[in-house]
């Protein structure tokens, strides 16, 4: 942004995102269970959307956090070319280490690591970027592992009482690139969805992305939009072109004759 204002060049930043995937008691437990698993383990968290952040409704939360902690601890870690696997290496040395800090900062926090949170121990991943699926509970957002993208397999877990507490969670982050409710009230989706600062939001689903849909976030997710006409036009510039087919004289300023201009003049 620095390097195009030297030009006035204009510019399209899709940038990072910290989601929230809010679950309400209504909603359809064994979907929701497992859409919260591919939300944030699918590409081993490596997705800008990534919904990172589950927040539960405090009457289901236990049985909730039980149900994923149960399957995510079965997901199969390996080599993406192993029809096998279910999750992936992390891209890089570095950004394994990165995830590694970001753990020991969770836990650091005073947050309960549930699962995961080191390297496998099969000595065939040894030679990889492999780090299990984390999940961490008793979350708030005053944590950094809250707010801070991972950018990796790591979720944290939230809880809330009301729709409006959901609400402000959900919101309480300088990113806003997507997020989703899950519930079977379409009322209570629809008021929760207008009411999140994020670009795209997702009701019973997590993921899907269409050409035909605008692409982008709110605050610190970036700006501008890719996909749909909107994403099209942030590469154009716009011209206005305005052809008067019956051109007149308007005569505002009149011609002068010359002796007008003498007794004028006199």
């Amino acid at each position: 942004m620095k390097a195009a204002s030297g030009n006035f060049k204009k510019i399209s930043m899709e940038l990072g995102g910290k989601n929230p995937n809010i679950v309400f008691s209504d909603a359809d437990f064994d979907t929701a269970v497992d859409y919260t698993l591919n939300a944030v383990f699918f590409h081993a968290g490596q997705v800008c959307s990534a919904g990172a952040r589950l927040i539960l409704e405090e009457s289901i939360h236990d049985r909730f956090v039980e149900a994923v902690l149960g399957r995510a601890k079965h997901i199969k870690i390996g080599n993406g070319f192993d029809e096998d696997t279910q999750m992936g290496p992390l891209i890089s040395a570095e950004h394994l280490a990165n995830i590694e800090d970001y753990i020991k900062t969770g836990v650091q926090e005073g947050a309960t690591l549930a699962l995961g949170g080191k390297r496998p121990g099969s000595p065939e991943l040894q030679k990889g970027f492999f780090i299990e699926p984390t999940i961490f509970t008793n979350c708030h957002t005053k944590m950094h592992i809250v707010q801070e993208e991972s950018f990796g397999p790591v979720l944290t877990i939230e809880k809330f009482e009301t729709e409006e507490e959901a609400v402000r969670l959900a919101n309480d982050s300088v990113f806003g690139l997507a997020g989703a409710v899950w519930t079977r009230d379409m009322n209570r989706a629809e008021r929760v969805v207008r009411k999140l600062r994020m670009g795209t939001t997702w009701i019973n689903d997590y993921h899907p992305y269409f050409p035909q849909a605008p692409w982008g976030g709110y605050k610190q997710s970036g700006i501008g939009r890719e996909l749909s006409h909107v994403g099209i036009e942030e590469y154009t510039e716009i011209k206005h072109i305005y052809m008067n087919t019956r051109p007149e004289p308007m005569n505002w300023f009149k011609e002068v004759k010359e002796e007008e201009s003498q007794l004028a003049e006199f």
